[in-house]
């Protein structure tokens, strides 16, 4: 935290207050964890509200799922590195990786015209009453939020303060692009304002997120809305949900509380079609 001098006028006399060394650490202290938690979501929270954003489309997926052109000249630089060594095993398994990744490149330009569906919807571009939210950083979530800045509307990005610095990506809305130092607090956020979740291909995170939010739903602590993974081929292998209801661990219910799609277009007509047969009309 950065050392502040904050001035303020009492009885017409102007009174310094200075941030000390000791100050810092008692901020940064165990007993003042409530303090920081409460920082950390009131921040986000005045903005939004000032901004008038009541609901938001939330959009999840890997921060390394990139465009086309991008992951292509990863993976030419990969190839010459292998050629090179052709019998390193290591290299072979980052040249697979990164193939991996140029076949789904194209699930960010998917992102990119959800994001531009939830740009477009309402009353247009300057209606922020339903607000694109991501995670703020590269790949998909940077896809989404391009999608939204390319028909002018605003997007929201929720980061994170990682060990390896997540830089927010180019096409936030810089007002609504918010640090969080907890996992907690961003979460409570991307679940507060959410009348539909999105989720790409992506890893660890994309888990992590998908899965508290599932269990919120199943659990009734969160309202029911409509979750959209897409590309199913890749969930069907990463998750057999439907073993997990042949064990018993799951009800046949839970099985609904999720939808597949391959396209924006289809993650968005399902979104709008769940809230119609709900009778929650998002607009």
């Amino acid at each position: 935290m950065k050392r502040n001098n904050k001035k303020t006028k009492k009885n017409n006399h102007v009174i310094t207050h200075k941030y000390t060394k000791e100050d810092e650490q008692f901020l940064y202290s165990d007993d003042a964890r409530g303090i920081r938690l409460q920082l950390d979501y009131l921040k986000a929270e005045t903005k939004m509200k000032e901004d008038g954003i009541n609901h938001t489309i939330v959009v999840f997926g890997s921060a390394r799922v990139i465009r086309f052109t991008k992951a292509l000249k990863k993976l030419e630089k990969i190839k010459k590195k292998f050629e090179a060594k052709p019998d390193s095993d290591e290299l072979l398994v980052e040249l697979r990786s990164a193939e991996r990744i140029v076949e789904k490149s194209h699930y960010y330009e998917e992102a990119r015209k959800f994001g531009a569906l939830v740009g477009q919807s309402g009353q247009g571009p300057k209606d922020c009453h339903v607000t694109l939210m991501t995670g703020g950083g590269p790949g998909i979530m940077e896809a989404a939020n391009r999608g939204a800045f390319e028909v002018g509307a605003k997007s929201i990005g929720l980061n994170i303060e990682l060990p390896h610095e997540q830089k927010p990506n180019p096409y936030l809305t810089p007002e609504l692009s918010f640090h969080f130092r907890y996992f907690a607090i961003r979460k409570l956020h991307f679940m507060q304002r959410a009348k539909a979740l999105v989720v790409f291909p992506g890893g660890f995170g994309t888990l992590d997120e998908l899965f508290d939010l599932l269990t919120l739903i199943q659990t009734g602590k969160n309202p029911a809305i409509p979750v959209v993974l897409v590309c199913k081929s890749f969930w069907n292998r990463i998750v057999d949900f439907d073993y997990l209801y042949e064990e018993g661990v799951i009800s046949k219910e839970d099985l609904t509380l999720f939808k597949f799609a391959e396209t924006a277009e289809e993650a968005w007509d399902t979104i709008l079609k769940w809230h119609k047969k709900k009778k929650t009309p998002l607009f």
